[in-house]
């Protein structure tokens, strides 16, 4: 069997700067793609601190980034980007002032519609059951609690402007 011969730095270097030519990646991704390449602990040091010099590897853009395309394509609540940032490995220190900006009304309003729409497809035996269901789907999608039982306690409106769903208690 033969083996593979770990890459060389300059080497490394150029493919790792092709990629974040391409799109914003962060020093987590690098390091471990340096680190599967077989490079040494000192050369992946060197590499990253070229890479952050340059301009090619900035976290705390990358998170910026990360964040907005999270809510917006992907309708994902805080919760599961931290978790998705931890997972990256960004540091906390960049995250989390990153998350504190986005409002809640941004995540109000990616949520309002997934509940809505959501809504719709449960098959529930009563309110409280399809409550349920709802909190753990968004739950799963990482919406917080608080944001949560806003929605359905406030009811989730459709782009139409109906109410999908309220309290059963009320007559129309």
């Amino acid at each position: 069997m033969i083996q593979k011969r770990p890459m060389m730095e300059p080497q490394a270097l150029k493919k790792l700067a092709d990629l974040c030519a391409k799109g914003e990646h962060c020093s987590g991704e690098m390091l471990e793609k340096m680190r599967k390449w077989g490079l040494s602990e000192d050369a992946q040091a060197r590499i990253m601190e070229k890479l952050i010099t340059l301009h090619y590897v900035d976290d705390s853009r990358y998170t910026e980034s990360f964040v907005h395309d999270k809510i917006r394509y992907n309708k994902w609540g805080r919760r599961k980007i931290e978790q998705a940032l931890w997972m990256k490995k960004v540091d906390s220190a960049i995250s989390s002032p990153i998350l504190d900006t986005v409002e809640d009304e941004e995540y109000l309003a990616v949520l309002r519609p997934l509940l809505a729409s959501k809504y719709r497809t449960i098959k529930a035996e009563s309110d409280y059951e399809r409550s349920m269901k709802l909190i753990k789907f968004a739950m799963g999608r990482g919406f917080t609690m608080e944001l949560i039982r806003r929605c359905i306690d406030e009811g989730v409106v459709d782009a139409d402007g109906d109410v999908d769903f309220v309290d059963d208690d009320t007559d129309d």
